[in-house]
């Protein structure tokens, strides 16, 4: 069995093993890495022989430290990496090559109805009714989607929003607030099982889940790197934010929302938040910290998601799919009965 693992701004770690008895047996660690004094190569690989098979990436990454002697000096990886690509070879981890996706393109809806179908994805995943899917959002109507843990009369000045017409409505993952309307953003969101970041903390698992954009932002023109803890950014500033949930059963929701012509100054009246943010860096306009997709790459909002998906299908085992019936009708039970309810949406004042 073999199980890779690299990590990020670091080395490739790579593992082989046997399984005999429902534990490790005869495992050889490899791979581009540095490590002092060379005898450490054996000690690591005593501490992977002999753990249970099923043992976690916590578990496993003990029983390599506690295995290696003092003054071992290892560059470019951890005990971590290790655990993780032994637990890739045994397949209780996996990497993104090890799963079959489903990618679904923007389909023009509520924006809200969106928001429920977050819900109903993760569950379709626990249940094996679904996949892994990446599936891009587009919308009819504008709407401020807060976290889920955010303050309404914090974040949102509720007489702006009548205003304009905007609703509010409540995520299940954490963050900050998404000012939407249509045709302003790029989003998409992630379904994934626990085991892709298996091992790995929330800040990397951000980083490892945003990976894939930052390819298919060069594609598009945009430099862009991973700011902890989940920000997207140029060098002319943020372009988006990402938010994720790991549900009871293991899977893994994480969207990202990346700005693409956002009237900067309706969302400063709008998002209280905004306000703060923009006092707190001593910038008078939203507009200095709003890095608008449509300028940077000159392209239709239409052709970055064209391109943006002909990415991941050519990174990774993806096929095309669509919404089905039932799911739709799943999410619009979720709207009616959780989503649009007071005791949802004001559930943190």
């Amino acid at each position: 069995m073999r199980g890779e693992y690299k990590v990020r701004g670091g080395k490739l770690v790579v593992v082989q093993a046997d399984e005999i008895d429902g534990r490790y047996a005869n495992a050889h660690l490899s791979g581009d890495f540095f490590l002092e004094p060379d005898e450490a190569l054996e000690q690591i690989n005593a501490g992977i022989n002999g753990t249970a098979t099923s043992a976690p990436v916590e578990e496993l990454a003990e029983a390599i430290r506690a295995a290696l002697g003092r003054g071992v000096r290892m560059v470019g990886f951890d005990p971590q990496a290790v655990a993780i690509a032994a637990r890739r070879a045994v397949g209780g981890a996996t990497g993104w090559n090890d799963l079959d996706f489903e990618v679904i393109g923007p389909r023009v809806m509520d924006p809200a109805l969106h928001v429920a179908l977050d819900e109903v994805f993760p569950a379709e995943l626990a249940a094996g009714s679904r996949g892994p899917v990446l599936r891009f959002w587009d919308w009819d109507s504008p709407l401020v989607v807060i976290g889920s843990f955010q303050s309404v009369r914090n974040e949102v000045d509720s007489e702006n929003a009548a205003k304009y017409g905007i609703r509010v409505v409540r995520r299940i993952t954490g963050g900050g607030a998404m000012f939407m309307e249509p045709g302003n953003c790029i989003t998409y969101s992630l379904t994934v099982p626990g085991s892709l970041v298996e091992g790995l903390s929330y800040e990397q698992s951000y980083a490892y889940l945003d990976d894939w954009v930052l390819g298919a932002l060069e594609g598009v023109g945009i430099h862009a790197t991973y700011e902890p803890l989940n920000d997207i950014a140029s060098d002319k500033g943020k372009i988006g934010g990402a938010a994720q949930r790991r549900l009871v059963d293991g899977t893994v929701l994480h969207h990202v929302t990346m700005s693409y012509d956002i009237d900067a100054d309706k969302m400063m009246q709008v998002l209280r938040i905004g306000r703060e943010k923009l006092s707190d860096k001593g910038t008078k306009s939203a507009n200095k910290r709003v890095d608008p997709m449509r300028s940077r790459t000159g392209l239709p909002r239409e052709e970055i998601f064209r391109r943006f998906m002909a990415y991941f299908m050519g990174r990774y085992n993806a096929v095309r799919s669509d919404y089905r019936p039932e799911e739709i009708a799943w999410a619009g039970r979720l709207l009616d009965e959780k989503f649009t309810a007071d005791e949802w949406t004001y559930r943190v004042p």
